[in-house]
């Protein structure tokens, strides 16, 4: 039941939101029982962001609320996979991206909980 919010300042118009939303699921179904078809995603482009005092350079964060909890070496593979999308697709270096986690331990769907 991941779901997955992708912020920048960059501008997402040049990119099909559904691409965008593609490559996200593909990189999270790198973890065993994350499949695209429970992945849901937001894309917001074109978001006013400062990092480093600095409002002039692109600025990306990408946060993932996955059931459960992962382990470190998956929050290492996950953190290096959405930067590297940041660069080649949107253009914004890796030192400009943040990735944060949060775990969740109860997580409702089709009117039941899991």
């Amino acid at each position: 039941m991941p779901y997955c919010e992708l912020i920048t300042t960059n501008k997402t118009e040049a990119y099909d939101t559904m691409s965008l939303s593609h490559e996200l699921a593909k990189i999270i179904e790198k973890i065993p029982g994350k499949e695209e078809r429970w992945v849901m995603t937001h894309i917001e482009g074109g978001a006013k962001m400062a990092f480093a005092g600095c409002d002039e350079k692109p600025v990306a964060l990408i946060s993932l609320k996955s059931f459960g909890e992962l382990g470190a070496e998956q929050y290492d593979m996950l953190t290096r996979e959405f930067c590297t999308m940041a660069e080649r697709l949107l253009a914004v270096p890796a030192d400009r991206v943040y990735v944060t986690y949060e775990p969740v331990m109860h997580w409702g769907w089709n009117g039941s909980n899991f």
